[in-house]
């Protein structure tokens, strides 16, 4: 077994690993991992198959991310994931990236902290079922035009705040691939919360969600509902966050899992989580 730099070709072979552990990423999320860090994703082989994955994305050297860890069933309990993690811990480190930060599984938590990860808050994933005449009903208002540059700028740049970082390429990804998903509010010049979303493999998944209030929350909530057509929708949200709370059990969202958002090295530019209502997602931040 060896590990190497994952490539474009990988891609496949990642899907394959992620088809096999449920979860909702696609190709395009893949790609979105290799061009934001090209030479910190990496992959274990043996004898040529792809048996496991991790990837890192590095937000302006400030701090950076460790998502998709993958092993195949058939590869576990040889010490595949924990390779490849202190691969990606040990490339990050290479680069003096000062923290390295992580949302883990209580099955993983542990491990991570023998590495030296701290805990800095807890996030839950909420799942709606819609039937599928539901969901057809809820998008009947149709994709929007899409937003100037300005204002998705000005969305970017208020994200840069609350996320502690530079990651507007990634947003605008988002907002190209789905802009009907991208909402803002705004009052007096002033941005009073943004969201995001994307189609994933089996569900939507709504984040990042940033709102100053209940109602502003609600709206983009309701946006982005109306403009979902799956049955599934998945969102992950911060368990300190009682107005999401609250609107996730208004809406008839169920608890699926518990992660917690961890980190290595100092958190010198933790964003201002009290604002944040669901993340982007775990393997992104």
């Amino acid at each position: 077994m060896r590990l190497r730099i994952m490539t474009m070709a990988d891609i496949p072979a990642g899907m394959r690993l992620k088809e096999i552990a449920g979860w909702n990423q696609t190709a395009a999320d893949w790609k979105r991992f290799l061009e934001a860090g090209p030479a910190g994703c990496f992959a274990a082989e043996e004898d040529r198959r792809v048996c496991g994955t991790a990837t890192t994305i590095s937000f302006e050297n400030r701090f950076a991310w460790v998502g998709m860890v993958l092993v195949d069933p058939e590869y576990r309990s040889r010490g595949i994931g924990t390779r490849l993690l202190e691969r990606a811990i040990e490339h990050l480190d290479d680069l003096k990236i000062p923290a390295i930060k992580l949302d883990a599984t209580p099955q993983g938590k542990p491990l991570y902290e023998k590495l030296g990860f701290v805990s800095e808050y807890e996030i839950e994933r909420w799942t709606l079922r819609r039937s599928s005449s539901g969901a057809a009903k809820a998008s009947g208002s149709g994709a929007r035009d899409s937003f100037s540059p300005g204002l998705l700028e000005s969305i970017c740049k208020a994200d840069q705040e609350i996320f502690g970082a530079d990651r507007s390429l990634l947003l605008k990804s988002l907002d190209e691939d789905a802009p009907e998903f991208t909402a803002g509010i705004w009052n007096a010049g002033v941005i009073e919360g943004y969201s995001f979303g994307r189609r994933g493999s089996f569900a939507d998944h709504f984040g990042p969600w940033m709102a100053r209030d209940a109602s502003t929350a609600r709206q983009l909530l309701e946006a982005f509902l109306g403009h979902s057509s799956r049955e599934f929708v998945v969102v992950d949200y911060l368990k300190s966050n009682a107005i999401a709370g609250r609107l996730l059990r208004s809406f008839e969202f169920s608890y699926s899992r518990s992660l917690t958002r961890m980190y290595r090295g100092s958190n010198e530019h933790p964003g201002r989580s009290e604002l944040l209502c669901a993340i982007l997602g775990p393997e992104f931040g």
